[in-house]
Protein backbone atom coordinates (compact mmCIF):
# COMPACT_ATOMS: atom_id res chain seq x y z
CA UNK A 1 0.00 0.00 0.00
CA UNK A 2 2.85 2.55 0.89
CA UNK A 3 6.26 1.90 -0.70
CA UNK A 4 9.48 4.14 0.25
CA UNK A 5 12.40 4.30 -1.84
CA UNK A 6 15.53 5.51 -0.83
CA UNK A 7 14.15 8.32 1.02
CA UNK A 8 16.46 11.81 2.22
CA UNK A 9 15.36 14.08 4.50
CA UNK A 10 17.46 17.16 5.45
CA UNK A 11 16.55 20.58 7.82
CA UNK A 12 18.94 22.74 6.01
CA UNK A 13 22.85 21.43 6.33
CA UNK A 14 21.33 18.63 9.03
CA UNK A 15 21.04 15.40 7.14
CA UNK A 16 18.15 13.44 9.02
CA UNK A 17 17.36 10.86 6.83
CA UNK A 18 19.79 9.01 4.81
CA UNK A 19 17.86 6.76 2.08
CA UNK A 20 15.66 4.88 3.88
CA UNK A 21 13.46 1.65 1.62
CA UNK A 22 10.87 0.86 3.42
CA UNK A 23 6.99 -1.17 2.59
CA UNK A 24 4.39 -1.06 4.27
CA UNK A 25 1.38 -3.95 2.68
CA UNK A 26 -2.31 -3.48 2.92
CA UNK A 27 -4.18 -4.18 6.19
CA UNK A 28 -1.07 -4.83 8.41
CA UNK A 29 0.50 -3.15 11.24
CA UNK A 30 4.13 -2.07 10.78
CA UNK A 31 6.46 -0.26 12.99
CA UNK A 32 9.53 2.03 13.18
CA UNK A 33 11.17 1.71 16.35
CA UNK A 34 14.47 3.64 17.59
CA UNK A 35 15.83 5.83 20.04
CA UNK A 36 15.03 9.55 20.00
CA UNK A 37 16.52 11.33 17.41
CA UNK A 38 16.79 8.13 14.93
CA UNK A 39 14.56 9.96 12.30
CA UNK A 40 11.00 8.27 13.40
CA UNK A 41 9.37 11.32 13.45
CA UNK A 42 10.53 12.87 10.35
CA UNK A 43 9.60 9.85 8.29
CA UNK A 44 6.32 10.33 9.26
CA UNK A 45 6.42 14.06 8.53
CA UNK A 46 8.24 13.28 5.24
CA UNK A 47 5.53 10.92 4.29
CA UNK A 48 2.34 13.35 4.85
CA UNK A 49 3.77 16.08 3.27
CA UNK A 50 4.27 18.61 6.64
CA UNK A 51 8.36 18.48 5.18
CA UNK A 52 9.41 17.68 1.80
CA UNK A 53 12.30 14.78 0.86
CA UNK A 54 15.80 15.87 -0.52
CA UNK A 55 15.62 12.99 -3.33
CA UNK A 56 14.13 9.50 -3.05
CA UNK A 57 10.21 8.29 -3.80
CA UNK A 58 7.06 7.91 -1.75
CA UNK A 59 4.43 5.80 -3.63
CA UNK A 60 0.72 5.33 -2.11
CA UNK A 61 -1.77 3.04 -3.64
CA UNK A 62 0.91 2.82 -6.87
CA UNK A 63 1.11 6.71 -6.84
CA UNK A 64 3.92 8.89 -6.31
CA UNK A 65 3.61 11.51 -3.12
CA UNK A 66 6.46 13.29 -2.37
CA UNK A 67 5.75 16.33 -4.15
CA UNK A 68 2.43 16.68 -3.09
CA UNK A 69 0.49 19.28 0.03
CA UNK A 70 -0.32 17.43 3.26
CA UNK A 71 -3.81 18.66 2.63
CA UNK A 72 -3.84 16.53 -0.46
CA UNK A 73 -2.40 13.37 1.10
CA UNK A 74 -5.30 13.35 3.86
CA UNK A 75 -7.79 13.79 1.29
CA UNK A 76 -6.40 10.42 -0.53
CA UNK A 77 -6.66 8.43 2.62
CA UNK A 78 -3.23 8.42 4.58
CA UNK A 79 -3.89 10.26 7.93
CA UNK A 80 -0.87 11.45 10.44
CA UNK A 81 -1.36 11.29 14.34
CA UNK A 82 1.68 13.58 15.27
CA UNK A 83 3.49 13.62 18.39
CA UNK A 84 2.11 15.16 21.29
CA UNK A 85 -1.48 15.10 20.13
CA UNK A 86 -1.98 18.50 19.52
CA UNK A 87 -5.71 18.09 20.14
CA UNK A 88 -7.30 22.18 19.64
CA UNK A 89 -7.47 22.69 23.59
CA UNK A 90 -9.95 25.43 23.61
CA UNK A 91 -12.28 23.11 21.41
CA UNK A 92 -14.80 20.72 22.91
CA UNK A 93 -14.10 16.89 22.05
CA UNK A 94 -17.28 17.10 20.04
CA UNK A 95 -15.75 19.79 18.21
CA UNK A 96 -12.42 18.25 17.98
CA UNK A 97 -13.86 15.23 16.07
CA UNK A 98 -16.15 16.93 13.79
CA UNK A 99 -12.81 19.07 13.35
CA UNK A 100 -11.27 15.88 11.79
CA UNK A 101 -14.63 15.13 9.42
CA UNK A 102 -13.56 18.58 7.72
CA UNK A 103 -13.48 16.74 3.88
CA UNK A 104 -16.31 14.74 4.72
CA UNK A 105 -19.66 15.16 3.19
CA UNK A 106 -21.63 12.39 4.43
CA UNK A 107 -23.79 13.29 7.74
CA UNK A 108 -25.00 10.01 7.98
CA UNK A 109 -21.35 8.46 7.90
CA UNK A 110 -19.95 11.18 10.46
CA UNK A 111 -22.86 10.11 12.73
CA UNK A 112 -21.57 6.60 12.28
CA UNK A 113 -18.19 6.84 12.62
CA UNK A 114 -18.73 9.34 16.02
CA UNK A 115 -20.53 6.41 17.83
CA UNK A 116 -17.73 3.84 16.50
CA UNK A 117 -15.30 6.18 18.02
CA UNK A 118 -17.27 6.37 21.49
CA UNK A 119 -17.60 2.82 20.92
CA UNK A 120 -13.57 2.33 20.99
CA UNK A 121 -13.03 4.89 23.59
CA UNK A 122 -16.18 5.72 26.36
CA UNK A 123 -14.17 8.36 28.31
CA UNK A 124 -14.41 10.51 25.18
CA UNK A 125 -18.10 10.00 25.10
CA UNK A 126 -18.07 10.93 28.75
CA UNK A 127 -16.38 14.00 28.14
CA UNK A 128 -17.74 15.31 24.71
CA UNK A 129 -18.75 18.41 26.18
CA UNK A 130 -15.97 19.11 27.67
CA UNK A 131 -12.83 21.28 26.63
CA UNK A 132 -10.13 18.94 24.98
CA UNK A 133 -7.30 20.71 26.75
CA UNK A 134 -8.88 19.73 30.37
CA UNK A 135 -8.46 16.26 29.26
CA UNK A 136 -5.67 14.01 30.47
CA UNK A 137 -2.49 12.88 28.40
CA UNK A 138 -4.73 9.30 28.04
CA UNK A 139 -7.79 10.70 27.15
CA UNK A 140 -5.91 13.48 24.45
CA UNK A 141 -4.22 10.58 22.65
CA UNK A 142 -7.70 8.89 22.30
CA UNK A 143 -9.40 12.27 21.27
CA UNK A 144 -6.32 12.10 18.76
CA UNK A 145 -6.92 8.90 17.71
CA UNK A 146 -10.64 9.51 17.19
CA UNK A 147 -10.21 12.67 15.08
CA UNK A 148 -8.05 11.18 12.96
CA UNK A 149 -10.65 8.53 12.12
CA UNK A 150 -13.33 10.77 11.27
CA UNK A 151 -11.38 11.88 8.28
CA UNK A 152 -11.77 8.61 7.00
CA UNK A 153 -8.25 7.13 6.32
CA UNK A 154 -7.09 4.03 4.58
CA UNK A 155 -3.70 4.29 6.11
CA UNK A 156 -2.60 5.38 9.47
CA UNK A 157 0.43 6.66 10.97
CA UNK A 158 0.94 7.16 14.74
CA UNK A 159 3.91 9.25 16.09
CA UNK A 160 4.88 7.85 19.91
CA UNK A 161 0.87 7.21 21.13
CA UNK A 162 2.16 6.09 24.27
CA UNK A 163 4.15 8.88 25.09
CA UNK A 164 3.29 10.78 28.62
CA UNK A 165 0.57 8.62 29.47
CA UNK A 166 0.30 6.28 32.48
CA UNK A 167 0.95 2.72 31.70
CA UNK A 168 -3.43 1.71 32.23
CA UNK A 169 -4.26 4.41 29.51
CA UNK A 170 -1.16 3.06 27.08
CA UNK A 171 -2.74 -0.80 27.72
CA UNK A 172 -6.19 0.34 26.75
CA UNK A 173 -4.72 2.74 23.53
CA UNK A 174 -2.40 -0.40 22.10
CA UNK A 175 -5.35 -2.67 22.50
CA UNK A 176 -7.74 -0.52 20.21
CA UNK A 177 -4.77 0.27 17.75
CA UNK A 178 -5.03 -3.60 17.38
CA UNK A 179 -9.02 -3.39 17.10
CA UNK A 180 -9.46 -0.02 14.86
CA UNK A 181 -6.75 -2.83 12.30
CA UNK A 182 -9.18 -5.51 12.57
CA UNK A 183 -12.31 -4.14 12.64
CA UNK A 184 -11.69 -0.76 10.10
CA UNK A 185 -9.30 -2.75 8.09
CA UNK A 186 -7.09 0.54 8.31
CA UNK A 187 -3.35 -0.12 7.60
CA UNK A 188 -1.38 1.34 10.27
CA UNK A 189 2.60 2.55 10.59
CA UNK A 190 3.16 2.87 14.02
CA UNK A 191 6.20 4.78 15.48
CA UNK A 192 7.00 4.23 19.06
CA UNK A 193 9.72 4.24 21.55
CA UNK A 194 8.00 1.86 23.82
CA UNK A 195 10.22 -1.44 21.53
CA UNK A 196 8.37 -4.10 23.54
CA UNK A 197 4.59 -2.72 22.89
CA UNK A 198 5.72 -1.80 19.18
CA UNK A 199 7.30 -5.30 18.38
CA UNK A 200 4.05 -6.96 20.49
CA UNK A 201 1.16 -5.50 18.19
CA UNK A 202 2.97 -5.32 14.85
CA UNK A 203 3.75 -7.47 11.94
CA UNK A 204 7.08 -6.35 10.60
CA UNK A 205 9.44 -3.66 11.74
CA UNK A 206 11.97 -1.70 11.07
CA UNK A 207 14.90 -0.26 13.44
CA UNK A 208 15.59 3.12 12.53
CA UNK A 209 19.18 4.05 13.74
CA UNK A 210 20.67 7.64 12.86
CA UNK A 211 18.43 8.17 10.36
CA UNK A 212 19.58 4.62 8.48
CA UNK A 213 17.57 1.20 8.49
CA UNK A 214 19.44 -1.15 10.94
CA UNK A 215 17.28 -4.11 10.56
CA UNK A 216 13.86 -4.79 9.61
CA UNK A 217 12.17 -8.23 9.35
CA UNK A 218 8.76 -9.71 10.82
CA UNK A 219 8.21 -8.31 14.61
CA UNK A 220 8.61 -11.50 16.23
CA UNK A 221 12.16 -12.03 15.04
CA UNK A 222 13.16 -8.40 15.42
CA UNK A 223 11.96 -8.99 18.93
CA UNK A 224 14.40 -12.25 19.55
CA UNK A 225 17.29 -10.48 18.39
CA UNK A 226 20.21 -10.18 20.29
CA UNK A 227 21.04 -6.85 19.33
CA UNK A 228 17.75 -5.43 19.26
CA UNK A 229 17.30 -7.04 23.00
CA UNK A 230 20.40 -5.00 24.27
CA UNK A 231 19.45 -1.77 22.88
CA UNK A 232 16.11 -1.78 22.96
CA UNK A 233 14.47 -4.04 25.09
CA UNK A 234 16.37 -3.67 28.09
CA UNK A 235 17.19 -7.33 28.10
Amino acid sequence: MLSVENLHVSYGAIKAIHGITLKVPQGSIVTLIGANGAGKSTTLRALSGLVKPASGSIQYQGQEISRLAADKIVARGLCHVPEGRMVFANLTVQENLRMGAYLQKDRQWIASQTDYVYGLFPRLKERENQSAGTLSGGEQQMLAIGRALLSRPKFLMLDEPSLGIAPLLVKTIFERIVEINRQQGLTILLVEQNANLALDVSNYAYVLETGRILLEGPSAQVKADPQVQASYLGT
